[in-house]
């Protein structure tokens, strides 16, 4: 790769964890209510929340320092498709819609890192040279 496609990919990978990442850490504090509530509101059990803050989080960070990137990012891809059938699927109202697409949006980068991993400057990459 050159240094075009390796920036390019470490940017990628920054702009598409931020979003886990700063949702799960919103869901700690004041949020953990209400995501809680609006969880229980499509029919989900509100103890599954500490699950989602850990994913976006966890597999947010592993994804920022292309650690397991591959992995992270199919387990954040299927959150997002999940995310977006359960929470968005309200075609009526255009905001829903909109979120509905995002995170298809998000799924179908998340889903490109899986198929081309995560680019010179990650975790993943610096281990291979090392063994």
């Amino acid at each position: 790769m050159n240094l075009t496609s390796n920036i390019s990919s470490l940017t990628g990978r920054i702009l598409l964890s931020v979003i886990f990442i700063s949702a799960g850490f919103s869901k700690l504090g004041a949020g953990y209510a209400g995501t809680q509530g609006y969880m229980e509101s499509v029919g989900l059990h509100g103890a599954l929340l500490p699950l989602v803050i850990a994913t976006e989080i966890l597999a947010g960070l592993a994804l920022l320092v292309g650690f397991k990137t591959r992995l992270a990012a199919f387990l954040l891809a299927g959150f997002s498709l999940m995310a977006a059938a359960l929470f968005h699927f309200d075609f009526s109202d255009q905001m829903q819609s909109i979120l509905f697409m995002k995170n298809l949006a998000i799924a179908g980068g998340l889903l490109t890192l899986v198929a081309h991993g995560s680019g010179a400057f990650a975790i993943d990459n610096l281990r291979r040279r090392a063994v």
